[in-house]
């Protein structure tokens, strides 16, 4: 009997496509940790659709075994989980062999974040920059819209660099940002991205104005000539530490990531509420979000100390 794992590997990604629109690199990395077990199975002389809990333990002890990093199992078992549960929906099992498997424990590390005075440090640094006229004005007022928009609203780098030309056409406070699963959420924008964005848009269009042969328009706002035909989030991520050299800081501390953490961590530490932030974030699940808590922790704790009774009281008697 032939084995048709391939094929319904490739019918679950394209309705993970199609009906949950998932993003190209959740489909990648479903399909390469699906080929991994795929490989994993076809050595035990077991099919992939076939496989029972006891292979599919086998094969998260084998990651185990390998030193793969709990996350990283949990991100295969997630992977499996949903193709197992495709194969049930579809009739094409009775059974979901996921369903006993227990997640690996891992530990919930704290994000790496910037204070207030670093952020600012380096908005500086970029502003001073931006404010330079000459050929590469241009790309300065670039980095320097993109810090400023980071800061502003806490988006994924990828959600960032891929941002539409469009933009630039909105009078509002706010911005239409398409996250995760093509889903839509609202930000408000600070008065300095506003202002940084205008400068951007007026360069933008004066240099394609004054240049022999201008460039195509782009749909982008931030056009490169890279495959996808915006700047890619690996170039932005190097050309930040750069800027972070040269306003003194640490490179290997500051990176996009690390400003969405700080977006949000700053917010929280100022009295922002926690779902606000899971808001704004774009995250689905306010679990995720809680791995700002020590934040809430740390201000509650400020919060007491000001202004309990009990801990005025014991200030004057010291």
């Amino acid at each position: 009997m032939k084995d048709l794992s391939r094929v319904h590997m490739e019918a679950f990604l394209e309705m993970m496509s199609a009906e949950r629109g998932a993003a190209v690199n959740t489909l990648q990395s479903y399909e390469r940790d699906l080929d991994d077990l795929h490989s994993f199975l076809s050595e035990r002389s077991v099919r992939l659709t076939e496989a029972g809990s006891n292979d599919l333990g086998a094969y998260l002890a084998c990651l185990s075994r390998q030193g793969f990093k709990p996350s990283s199992q949990a991100r295969r078992l997630s992977a499996m989980r949903q193709f197992y549960k495709f194969l049930y929906a579809e009739g094409l099992r009775t059974d979901d062999p996921t369903g006993i498997l227990d997640a690996p424990k891992k530990g919930r590390a704290l994000p790496k974040t910037m204070g207030v005075d670093e952020v600012t440090r380096l908005l500086a640094q970029a502003e001073q920059e931006a404010a330079v006229e000459g050929p590469d004005q241009l790309q300065h007022l670039r980095m320097l819209v993109l810090l400023e928009l980071l800061y502003a609203t806490g988006m994924r780098v990828s959600e960032l660099v891929s941002l539409p030309a469009k933009v630039l056409d909105q009078e509002g406070r706010f911005l239409m940002i398409r996250g995760k699963g093509n889903k839509e959420r609202l930000v408000p924008l600070s008065q300095s991205a506003i202002a940084a964005l205008k400068t951007y848009g007026r360069r933008q269009a004066l240099d394609a104005t004054s240049a022999k042969q201008p460039a195509p328009e782009s749909p982008w706002l931030f056009p490169a000539a890279s495959k996808q035909g915006y700047l890619p989030r690996q170039v932005f991520a190097r050309d930040l530490k750069d800027l972070a050299i040269r306003a003194g800081l640490t490179p290997s501390l500051i990176s996009p990531h690390v400003m969405r953490h700080a977006f949000a961590s700053h917010l929280l530490a100022n009295g922002a509420d926690l779902r606000v932030v899971q808001e704004l974030l774009g995250h689905s699940d306010i679990s995720t979000t809680q791995i700002y808590t020590h934040v809430l922790e740390e201000r509650l704790h400020q919060l007491v100390q000001t202004h309990h009774p009990l801990a005025k009281q014991a200030k004057k008697q010291e």
